[in-house]
């Protein structure tokens, strides 16, 4: 399967940098007359002994591994099951030709070397010269004078001199591009003004409508396309059409620059084109994945991945033989995706690696400000920061941390990202980013900022009410006394402050509990203390003390244990959010309940995410005891209802049934 795929192992033979595969060793439009050999020595010598060399030998390796780990799986496979995987294949197949849409137009329109041709027409000294947009650290894009000696986007500038003595170089001004990716945009709309921008340079347009309603081509929308856009920006660009997105951007690739390929819509012409397609031109299909399927299948064209569709159900996930299988049948998607909310805004920055933590800072500001800039003009707020950092070796970290209002500010951004950093410092750095989620319109107010329960139960305090319970009194009858008892509302929690149990009346409290069965007060009367105590009944006296034991004249009849539930106390409440919290850090900063990471510098968030699990376990102890309460009240119901007669409790007077007041009072007794 080496030999196959022409990759011979590390150390074999005297071309060891023939094993050596990055980003940038693969060819870009503009370079197909480059000696790949060569590029690909000096890449190798350059990078050799350096942290990203090592970096890339270690993800090698673990590419290494998936394909020895897919081949092991390969040589498992029998006959029967390969026929198995076949019929599979084959009935896949059939229900992805059956969706295939040739219908649709679409056109794919990619701009030519777009920063260094803008760079290129501020400044027309540039022109003819081998250009690049970047510095000695990246390389952003190369003009086609420099793609010619094997220059590329996404290379470092140093190999980019050594490729090229000549090279001149230009830094980015993505505020210019941005201006000039405007102004084709403003050409795009007149085509389709749902067209969708992928990038400052790409976008695709559904030209299906302008070539219907005013009877052209689409060879003769995207020649006109083409030249509307170098009317308005004086910038030229290429063109692919296709019945769908996939192919299309595929042909704009094949006569750049300034040029187009249109695609017919036609099974059999679309079939042709895609059989000798290299499978690396598909959008999806990277280095690693063109690794293992040429080293373990030895598929190097589309064509090739219908020829071993049975193995490419067998050895991958329904979601990727889908996938591939596809795109065997040149299928892409063809409807216009609709619009769906914005999920997250980020930006990042590359630069030389540095440990000077002001520095560091500085660049936090400006990336600070960037998102704030984005959000802003976006009209959007976000509650979750995250920082993502890049090492000088190359390991990539994320942390994140959750605001309790949403935010879109500088100095409330710098508030949390500052706290991240400083946690991780000190640290050298190469590459620093930040991202905003969870985000919401900020002319919509309607949102509810959450609540600590710290803060719950301190506004709790201030209520009037006892505790700040709203409470109700619930008047209970019996054949000769009236006894007023207070109990906590259903949506709300009795805080019962051990601190306070000196200062309180002898009157007994139930605490708020779905289980607790309270009688309707117009039929109180027909409830004995035989229904109320057949149910659970918690009662705190003077001393806070809790009722366990019943009288021994109640014992004799209908007894129930009453069940030991505690009191949701504030000082409890308390103990329970610290003792989560200690338990709560794996590693210093990663949750053991939902894996969230928040460095230990963040004590307020780490409270207010603390408060929150605690908040979710009562939640969850509220619906249990819901539905204890459930059968109990039907019990209750039945001991009412029910005319089957029942052994009376006597009291030591005259055999009736002990007050409802009577009973409390024993019990503080």
């Amino acid at each position: 399967m080496a030999a196959a795929a022409g990759t011979p192992p590390d150390g074999e033979g005297d071309r060891p940098w023939q094993s050596y595969h990055t980003a940038y060793t693969n060819a870009k439009a503009g370079m197909e007359g480059v000696d790949k050999e060569k590029v690909q020595k000096v890449i190798y010598e350059m990078s050799k002994g350096s942290k990203y060399f090592e970096n890339e030998q270690r993800k090698e390796a673990l590419t290494k591994q998936k394909i020895e780990h897919l081949r092991a799986q390969c040589a498992t496979l029998t006959e029967n099951d390969i026929s198995h995987f076949q019929k599979v294949a084959e009935k896949k197949m059939l229900e992805l030709e059956a969706s295939r849409d040739l219908s649709k137009i679409w056109l794919h329109t990619d701009m030519d070397a777009f920063y260094a041709a803008v760079e290129t027409l501020e400044n027309p000294s540039l022109k003819g010269k081998p250009l690049a947009v970047g510095s000695m650290s990246m390389i952003a894009t190369a003009s086609y004078e420099a793609r010619k000696f094997g220059v590329r986007a996404a290379m470092p500038g140093f190999i980019g001199c050594k490729l090229c003595p000549g090279l001149v170089f230009v830094p980015p001004n993505f505020e210019r591009y941005s201006h000039y990716s405007e102004l084709t945009r403003r050409v795009f709309r007149r085509y389709d003004p749902n067209f969708i921008a992928t990038s400052l340079d790409e976008a695709y347009l559904n030209i299906t409508n302008v070539c219907n309603e005013r009877g052209i081509t689409a060879e003769e929308v995207a020649a006109e396309l083409r030249a509307a856009v170098h009317q308005e920006t004086g910038l030229t660009c290429s063109a692919g059409v296709a019945p769908n997105r996939m192919i299309a951007k595929v042909c704009s690739d094949i006569n750049k620059p300034n040029g187009q390929f249109i695609l017919p819509n036609d099974r059999e012409a679309v079939l042709t084109f895609v059989s000798t397609l290299p499978i690396r031109k598909i959008g999806g299909i990277g280095k690693v994945t063109e690794q293992m399927l040429r080293q373990v299948l030895g598929i190097s064209t589309c064509q090739e991945m219908l020829q071993k569709a049975a193995f490419l159900c067998a050895l991958f996930s329904e979601c990727s033989a889908d996938f591939f299988l596809s795109v065997g049948l040149g299928l892409g998607g063809t409807e216009t995706p609709e619009q769906r909310q914005r999920k997250s805004i980020s930006c990042e920055r590359t630069f030389t690696a540095t440990n000077d933590s002001s520095l560091l800072f500085e660049k936090l500001a400006n990336l600070a400000e960037n998102l704030a800039d984005d959000l802003q003009k976006e009209g959007l707020k976000g509650r979750t920061l995250t920082l993502k950092l890049k090492t000088a070796d190359f390991e990539v970290r994320t942390r994140a941390a959750t605001a309790r209002n949403y935010v879109n500010s500088k100095e409330d951004i710098m508030i949390y990202a500052t706290k991240l950093l400083k946690a991780e410092l000190p640290l050298s750095l190469r590459l620093m980013g930040l991202r905003m989620s969870q985000l919401h319109d900020e002319k919509d107010n309607s949102f509810t900022t959450q609540k600590t329960l710290d803060i719950f139960f301190r506004s709790s305090g201030s209520n009037p009410n006892i505790n700040g319970i709203n409470c109700q009194n619930i008047t209970n009858t019996s054949e000769q006394d009236n006894c007023s008892t207070s109990v906590a509302t259903k949506d709300e929690y009795l805080v019962h402050d051990a601190e306070t149990d000196a200062s309180m009346d002898q009157q007994a409290f139930f605490v708020h509990d779905d289980s607790v069965f309270i009688p309707e007060q117009g039929s109180s009367a027909n409830y004995s203390n035989e229904a109320i105590l057949s149910n659970t009944l918690i009662c705190d006296g003077v001393d806070g003390s809790k009722l366990e034991d019943i009288t021994s004249s109640t014992k004799d009849t209908h007894t129930e244990k009453v069940d030991e539930l505690g009191h949701l106390s504030s000082h409890k409440a308390i103990a329970s959010s610290s003792k989560l919290c200690q338990q709560l850090w794996i590693d210093g900063y990663i949750c053991s309940i939902c894996g969230f990471e928040l460095p230990p510098g963040f004590e307020e968030e780490r409270q207010e995410h603390a408060d929150f699990h605690l908040a979710e376990m009562l939640q969850q102890q509220e619906a249990v005891d819901g539905t204890r309460h459930v059968s109990n009240e039907r019990l209750a119901e039945r001991t009412c209802s029910t005319p089957t007669p029942k052994k009376k409790l006597k009291s030591s007077k005259e055999g009736k049934h002990i007050p409802i007041d009577a009973f409390f009072a024993k019990c503080n007794k």
